[in-house]
């Protein structure tokens, strides 16, 4: 498993953002030149002074933007150099209770916006970057105004926003109509087309409602929407009606991933009543999958293994879990696709592997 937070120490008594470089050829404005290392640690001089990380070899860390937090004596990893999987956490907080939720809301918040900010202007060319929370629409014009001041300074960029999409209006629709935000896509969770199902799993009454009406905001202003299911207990058999509403109400959509389970945060205490083993009960997923294929949607599948998925379905199965949080199990050292699957979650059961082999 990949560190995201390291151990650092720093000169600087307020926390800031910098690109670590080992080439001073490679220096640009906001960048840190490694000064000195040994087999535990890197110095580095840059514009905040100096800062010595623990426990990595400079080389793993050449290109990366990190913060530097003195308070804590830590760097997160903000944006890796040449990984696809860069994910900023904008808030904690949120306004659902969803039974799997991964990460779990807290009530406080710590606004880092302007750090986050600067991180974007430092990331490497042509990238996507991710940005999560808790729920980032709870500050919507801060988020709203970061995005587009780096994408108009950073024309290469885009983002990928997870949303539960509780607080789009129809005062929004001008403002993402902006040529800037198509560099935008929204990924927004829907778990089945029952009202009180969908509201049950996120724990919100009335979510499913005023998800409809921002979905509609988003089709009007010309969004780009990727729909995300997560796949549990409770909405297995509902995922076929679920297709047949996707493709009769929300055909605008750019896609739609069903999602296997991650065994983290809410999840894992609730695994046992939550968890689907798909290679089992696939049958239901198979015919949302094919509704949504035969009525042009673009659907597939993330987090699961493809050995797990029936071969008609096996190509949808994307490599979809981030580099610094995947494992592979030992059955999966042989197997001809091991590059193009997803393996799994660092955190998977072992006793949950059951059934893999290579292929």
């Amino acid at each position: 498993m990949i560190q995201l937070s390291l151990p650092a120490l720093a000169q600087a008594e307020r926390a800031f953002v910098t690109r670590l470089r080992l080439d001073r050829d490679q220096l640009e404005a906001g960048d840190s030149l490694l000064f000195e290392s040994d087999a535990t640690s890197a110095t580095f001089a840059g514009p905040h002074g100096l800062l010595s990380i623990e426990g990595v070899l400079p080389s793993d860390l050449d290109g990366d933007v990190v913060l530097m937090q003195p308070d804590i004596q830590r760097i997160e990893r903000l944006l890796r150099a040449g990984s696809p999987h860069n994910t900023l956490l904008i808030t904690e907080r949120c306004d659902q209770l969803c039974v799997m939720c991964s990460q779990p809301p807290k009530k406080t918040h710590v606004d880092r916006f302007d750090l986050l900010e600067q991180a974007c202007l430092l990331a490497e060319p042509g990238i996507v970057i991710g940005i999560s929370g808790g729920e980032p629409t709870l500050y919507k014009e801060q988020l709203f105004g970061m995005i587009e001041r780096v994408l108009e300074a950073r024309d290469d960029l885009e983002f990928h926003i997870l949303s539960n999409a509780q607080h789009f209006g129809q005062g929004d629709v001008e403002r993402l109509r902006d040529p800037s935000f198509r560099r935008v896509t929204w990924g927004v969770p829907l778990y089945a087309s029952d009202a009180v199902l969908h509201d049950e799993i996120v724990g919100k009454q009335g979510a499913f409602a005023r998800l409809e009406e921002s979905l509609a905001w988003l089709m009007l202003s010309g969004a780009r929407v990727e729909l995300r299911t997560v796949l549990v207990s409770p909405n297995l058999d509902a995922l076929p009606a679920l297709a047949r509403y996707v493709t009769r109400r929300l055909r605008f959509i750019d896609a739609w991933s069903i999602m296997q389970l991650e065994n983290i945060g809410f999840a894992r205490n609730r695994w046992d009543n939550l968890y689907v083993d798909h290679s089992r009960s696939f049958a239901p997923v198979a015919e949302a999958l094919t509704t949504a294929t035969l009525h042009g949607v673009p659907a597939r599948l993330f987090n699961f293994p493809r050995c797990t998925v029936p071969e008609p379905f096996r190509h949808l199965a994307a490599a979809s879990i981030s580099d610094w949080k995947r494992k592979y199990v030992e059955a999966c050292g042989t197997c001809a696709e091991r590059d193009a699957c997803t393996g799994f979650f660092e955190w998977h059961p072992e006793e949950a592997v059951e059934g893999v082999h290579p292929l």
